[in-house]
């Protein structure tokens, strides 16, 4: 009877430590907006996102003592013009019109990252409620950039603050991005 007791008190304390180590990764997993955003103009041209163990000198050249197999990651998002531009290091990988968030409910502007991937995902809100979004990579609270198949307006805005792309589209951009890609959104 002994045994059975702490064998199960064995059992229940190996779930409760799973269950702590996984709120505890969930929760760092989230990702706040990052400081210091530019209220208008592209950034691509000042981002430098430095790896462990990099400095960057007077002249904005990025010195590391890592090697990198592949350039950062930069996704985009252009309100004024509702364009979506994928970067890989100053090379331009895709670039696609976008519908952004309306007046009454906008785009929030600033540097984020992804911090979810959905292949498919049900969105809900006051006003709408979308089964099997797909393509879904949330940046941002609810804010994500994903397809739209419900609708053909790219290039106004017509969300409720989400990038909408045509699923084709959101499809290249979500196998091409990762977690923690930069995502930047501005005027």
């Amino acid at each position: 009877m002994q045994s059975w007791i702490r064998s199960g008190g064995i059992r229940f304390s190996k779930t409760f430590c799973t269950g702590v180590a996984l709120m505890v990764v969930a929760l760092f997993s989230w990702s706040a907006p990052l400081a210091g955003v530019p209220a208008s103009g592209c950034c691509k041209h000042r981002h430098s996102d430095t790896a462990i163990g990099a400095s960057v000198d007077e002249n904005g050249i990025t010195e590391s003592n890592i090697s990198q197999t592949s350039q950062p990651r930069l996704i985009e998002i252009d309100l004024s013009e509702q364009r979506l531009r994928a970067w890989e290091g100053k090379k331009l990988v895709y670039s696609y019109r976008i519908s952004g968030g309306k007046r009454s409910t906008p785009t929030p502007i600033g540097r984020f990252r992804i911090n979810s991937k959905y292949r498919t995902h049900r969105m809900r809100g006051r006003g709408y409620n979308i089964p099997d979004v797909p393509y879904t990579m949330y940046f941002y609270r609810g804010y994500a950039i994903h397809g739209a198949y419900w609708h053909n307006r790219f290039g106004t805005p017509v969300s409720h603050g989400c990038v909408n792309l045509p699923v084709k589209q959101a499809r290249n951009v979500y196998n091409w991005a990762s977690y923690g890609t930069l995502v930047v959104v501005h005027k």
